[in-house]
Order: C-alpha cells, then structure tokens, then sequence
C-alpha cells in the first residue's frame, strides 16, 4: 500500500515536473523570438533567398560550402542591386517632393492644364491638388524624415542578416532537416516528413517561380530603360519586381503607367514604340526559356489566395510579412494536403478490409 502511494506520488510529481519543463520552454523559445523581432525582415528574406538559389546550389552542392556562397551572391547580388539601390532612390525622390512641394504642385498644375479640361473641371481638379498637398505632402515629409535614418541603417542590418540566412541555410539545411526529424516520435516521423514535403513544394511554387521571372523581368527592364533614357531607372525596375514577384499583378502595369507619360511629353509614336520594345526585350525571354521551368515549380494554390497572402502581410508586417504571410498560408495548405492523405488511405484501407473479409 504504501509502495502504491509512493509511486502514484512520484508519477504526479514527475507529471507536473514535465508540465514545468514544456512551460520554461515555451517562455524561452517566445523569449527568444521577441528578441529577434527586430531581425524578422532578414530572417525571412534570407529564407526566401534561400528558397530562389537553391536549384543554383544543388549544381554545385557537391562543394557544400563553396557551392552556398556562389549560390547566394548569384542571387543576392542583382536583387540588392535593384531592390535596394531602387528603395534608396525612391527614398531620396519622396525627400525631393517633401523639399520642394511648391514646385511639385506647380508642374501638377501645368499638366492638368496642358490636358485642356474644361475651366469648371480645371478649377475644381486645381482646388483638390491645392487641397491635397496642404495635407499629405506636409505629413510624407514628416514621416520619411523621422524614419529616413533609422529605416536606412535597418535595412542594411536585415540584408546582412539575410545574406548569412541564405548560406547557412544552403550549406546546412539538410543537417537542420535531419535534426528536426530526429526530435519527432517515431510513429509520426513518415507524417512529418509529407508535411514537409508538401510545405516545400508549396513555397518553392510560390517564390521560386515567381521570384525568377521578377528578376528577369526587372533585370532586362534596367538595361531597355537605360537605353530609353529614363530616370531613376532602379527605382523603376523596382517597382516592376515588386510588381511581377505578386501573383495577379504584373510589370505591363508599370509600363502602362510609363508608357501614357510617355506619349503626353513626347507623342504617340514614342510610346508606342516605347511599349512595344519594353514588351518584346523584357517579356518575351522569360515567357521562352522560364515559362517550361516555371511550369514545373507550381504552389497549387489559387493565385488569387496568394495574391491576398502577400498584400494582407505587407499590411501586417512589412517586409517580414510580405512574405510570412505565403509561408503560413503554404504551412495551412501543406496541413490539408497531409490531412486528405491520410483519410484517403483510411479508406482505402477499408476497402481492402471489406474484400479481404468478403473473400
């Protein structure tokens, strides 16, 4: 009896010891999560650059660590090149706005009136851009000076994060894999491992395709606005990944935009001719050589969902959520796709019950 009590004692102790354990342990792992807050936008960045090089780096795998580093800056390299010099130049331009309002205001006034609009329309489009720039210019000012700095010198922070992300995860990512593995019950290993599975297949449909064609695209827009004689060309091509990287949306909007101004400062010939080049130079190569890879590297999730993914997380959480927001959505998918599995195989196995017994 008093065996029994001892033991029942000792199990309720090692029970609640067990509950003390997972708890500490979720404090800690929250903990550490809260102090990398600040590096989420690296974090996730480096884990999508990892995703876009990892068919770069599985030809060169078979020199783990070499082949990681040419992986990432085969990557890196052009994306910091357009990303981040184009956000730096869209930053100096709003600078610009912000400095010089009045002029800005002023050449919006020459240009609604070159557009000869009616004089009750003029004065009324005249009265919202007077309206407007004693509201949102004043306010853009304030906000991008006050976050100018700091905002400049996070940036390179994150990129510098994500550069290390991106390696390691390259150079070690099967061994992380094989660790998680590891941790997971035995029973429930071979679920895992189609959870995973799903989940990569998922992601890479969603980044690796779209992010290929956006550099592309963006690349090719560079050197084709550049012999236009464009402005802020980084800024532009910018915009034209942003633009292409997001299921449903599409570079052609920045060129429509382009190509409108284009035909109020120099004519309908130079935009059209302008449209039509920026379309054959920078969409027809993706559509010939990446539209058979792409193919092949689908999310199988409605472009639709993903469109809302990355837009709702920009909302959110701005770079980190712009693309934590896919990720989850892919975890989501990957969980139905495993679940499906699994009640297919209950009934199949059901089945082969049933006949077996009928037999």
């Amino acid at each position: 009896m008093v065996t029994d009590i001892s033991n029942e004692l000792s199990r309720q102790i090692g029970s609640r010891w067990k509950v003390l354990v997972i708890i500490a342990l979720v404090i800690l792992f929250s903990t550490f999560v809260y102090i990398l807050l600040p590096l989420a936008d690296g974090i996730m960045l480096g884990l999508v650059f990892a995703y876009i090089a990892r068919p770069i780096y599985k030809v060169l795998q078979r020199k783990r660590h070499i082949g990681a580093f040419v992986a990432t800056m085969f990557i890196v390299a052009p994306i910091v090149l357009i990303l981040g010099m184009g956000i730096i130049e869209i930053a100096n331009q709003i600078i610009w706005v912000t400095e010089n309002q009045s002029l800005v205001v002023e050449s919006l006034f020459d240009f609604v009136r070159s557009l000869n609009i009616p004089q009750e329309y003029y004065v009324q489009i005249q009265q919202t851009i007077w309206d407007s720039s004693l509201s949102i210019l004043p306010l853009l000012g304030n906000l991008v000076f006050v976050s100018y700095a700091r905002g400049i010198a996070m940036f390179v922070i994150n990129l510098l994060v994500a550069i290390f992300v991106c390696y390691f995860l390259l150079a070690d990512g099967d061994a992380l894999y094989r660790s998680l593995i590891r941790v997971v019950p035995d029973g429930n290993q071979s679920v895992v491992k189609r959870y995973i599975h799903h989940m990569d297949v998922i992601l890479g449909g969603v980044f690796i395709g779209n992010a290929y064609a956006a550099l592309s695209v963006s690349t090719l827009s560079v050197i084709v606005f550049t012999a236009f004689g464009l402005s802020h060309v980084l800024a532009l091509a910018t915009l034209i990944f942003i633009a292409s990287a997001i299921p449903m949306f599409a570079g052609y909007m920045v060129l429509v935009v382009l190509s409108i101004i284009r035909y109020f400062s120099l004519g309908l010939e130079s935009a059209v001719v302008f449209f039509v080049v920026c379309s054959i130079i920078i969409y027809v190569p993706p559509e010939l050589f990446l539209r058979p890879y792409l193919a092949s590297v689908k999310s199988h999730i409605h472009p639709f969902l993903i469109f809302l993914a990355f837009l709702g997380g920009a909302f959110v959480g701005g770079i980190a959520g712009f693309f934590a927001a896919p990720i989850l959505l892919g975890s989501l998918v990957a969980a139905y796709k495993v679940y499906v599995e699994n009640l297919e195989q209950a009934e199949a196995e059901q089945v082969e019950a049933a006949q077996s017994a009928e037999e």
